[in-house]
């Protein structure tokens, strides 16, 4: 079945970095695109990056720049390296394949302090 691991979050100061890594299992990564998504407390679920089975990337306006998603398709695992982190960024982080039926993993929570 699919699954997706999530890790890599934690506490991070305002102005610091994190990168969080999501394995994934199931399905043939190499061929979906792949999704970050968070949720901050009392809010929607956003998009935050996407990347194309073929390393396309587009982002949310709030992270642009400071963001950047990548894949590892030999290690089925998709990737987020976070930079300038600002304490709105606080929120549990998804990663979430362009699958037919919807998946979604345990998440990782991001803490940025000011």
């Amino acid at each position: 079945q699919v699954q997706l691991v999530e890790s890599g979050g934690g506490l991070a100061q305002a102005g610091g970095s994190l990168r969080l890594s999501c394995a994934a299992s199931g399905f043939a990564f190499s061929t979906y695109r792949m999704s970050w998504y968070r949720q901050a407390p009392g809010k929607e679920r956003e998009l935050v990056a996407g990347i194309s089975s073929v390393g396309r990337t587009n982002y949310a306006d709030s992270v642009k720049g400071r963001f950047t998603i990548s894949r590892d398709n030999a290690k089925n695992t998709v990737y987020l390296q976070m930079n300038s982190l600002k304490p709105e960024d606080t929120a549990v982080y998804y990663c979430k394949p362009s699958t037919s039926r919807e998946f979604w993993g345990q998440g990782t929570q991001v803490t940025v302090s000011a």
